[in-house]
């Protein structure tokens, strides 16, 4: 998605609040993975329950992704023919084809993970899931030199004639490779017929309902105090991510095929950084100690990003965006794991849904307000100097980021669990009906 961020701000023009909106869609379904959690447990297919549904679900998201590539240029030509019906019709298909994009993801990856779960005992899983994600970022590191790679034969090219064609054959690639690959991962796990222990979709994170959510926030005020802080934290790591790439290009004049190589600089620093902090920082400073010091880094990442504007020198950018992704990776895990010890294990299914709903529904969050905020900026900033349009945002970014360490001061894990365990009977109530 970042690519198209690029290409829809820089190439065609978009308005940056609608690119925020339009991609937020994607998050905004995340309760969708209730649904296809319980479809998935009840309803198997060809004799498997997961398998089937992963393979539909990534048909569909690969699928929508190469219809983006088109959609988005027809929006272009008509904000370019300024008519009123043709703009609201296309934004209207822009964000309803992200929101079905992030229903593709959900029903893919929800019996994903519940596969994980049927596939390991309780002592493999945490190794399991370690794994999922230093191969996620991994993925992400491959995937953007990949594609940095391909599309240096687009460098400099703005016609959106010559444009379009080039990014949909890029796009439908990429959608092969990726079918491909899901499908090569998942053959032969599940077996037609085979009698296995199903996890159940009210023991995963996928329970949770929003309903269900708001009354557990709501019994603590230490659970509402880290529910903030999670948002706050994600926003802070995220809020800049549907900009970053058009910020490489506007300031540091970088074609499409070298901002799209930032990504896999920032992943390469944040697989460092879930390392250093799960093997070495968190082990000897402690979990609190590691995610304030997360938000610190955070902190003076940003503030870099928004200084590394002032050189205009892409060496010195990849050099930030290192650092800043090694601050996110420290940050994440300690995070992730002060978030496991602020689980009850009574209504651990829950917890775990209400914190990943915190991360979902931020980063929507982020995205809408990072593209809102950029054209608030570039309105009060002279057009020929964007470089304060994007520092505005970093700035407001870097905000986010104090605001996360002050609620991160105000967790107690003794007072988490005390005020907790004394409203566990009513949420219990609640969630047994």
């Amino acid at each position: 998605m970042g690519l198209l961020n690029r290409v829809m701000l820089t190439e065609l023009g978009f308005p940056g609040l609608l690119v925020g909106v339009a991609l937020a869609f994607e998050q905004l379904v995340a309760p969708s993975r209730i649904l296809f959690g319980q479809v998935s447990d009840a309803h198997p297919l060809a004799g498997r329950h997961r398998t089937p549904y992963i393979w539909i679900g990534a048909a569909l998201f690969c699928t929508l992704a190469v219809l983006l590539i088109p959609l988005i240029f027809r929006l272009h030509a008509a904000l370019q023919a300024g008519g009123a019906w043709g703009i609201s019709l296309g934004v209207a298909a822009l964000c309803g084809l992200t929101a079905c994009y992030g229903l593709a993801v959900s029903l893919a990856t929800t019996p994903y993970l519940a596969l994980v779960i049927d596939s390991t005992t309780e002592q493999e899983r945490p190794r399991a899931v370690g794994l999922i994600w230093c191969l996620l970022t991994v993925g992400i590191v491959v995937g953007a030199i990949a594609s940095s790679i391909c599309l240096r034969g687009i460098d400099g090219v703005t016609d959106p004639a010559l444009l379009e064609p080039a990014l949909l054959t890029f796009m439908t690639r990429v959608a092969l490779v990726v079918f491909g690959l899901t499908l090569v991962a998942t053959w032969g796990i599940e077996t037609p017929g085979q009698r296995q222990q199903l996890s159940r979709s009210e023991d995963r994170d996928d329970a949770i309902t929003l309903g269900a959510a708001w009354r557990l926030i709501t019994s603590s005020r230490q659970v509402l105090v880290f529910f903030c802080f999670l948002m706050a934290f994600t926003l802070a790591v995220f809020l800049q991510d549907p900009i970053l790439e058009s910020y490489g290009a506007e300031v540091f004049g970088l074609p499409i095929a070298a901002t799209a190589s930032l990504s896999a600089v920032w992943g390469i620093g944040t697989l460092l950084g879930l390392l250093l902090a799960g093997f070495w920082l968190v082990p000897r400073l402690g979990k609190f100690a590691c995610a304030r010091l997360g938000c610190q880094l955070i902190l003076a990442a940003l503030l870099l990003l928004t200084l590394v504007g002032f050189t205009a020198q892409p060496q010195a950018l990849k050099v930030v965006l290192f650092l800043f992704g090694l601050a996110t990776g420290i940050g994440t895990n300690a995070t992730l794991v002060l978030m496991l010890d602020l689980t009850l294990p009574e209504v651990a299914g829950t917890f775990v849904g209400v914190w990943g709903l915190a991360q979902a529904y931020s980063r929507a969050a982020g995205k809408v307000l990072g593209g809102g905020l950029l054209d608030l900026a570039r309105s009060l900033s002279p057009a020929d100097s964007p470089f304060l349009a994007y520092a505005a945002v970093f700035v407001f970014e870097a905000a986010i980021a104090v605001l996360a360490l002050v609620l991160l001061n105000g967790v107690n894990l003794r007072q988490f669990r005390e005020d907790t365990g004394r409203s566990l009977d009513r949420v219990l109530a609640v969630e047994l009906g």
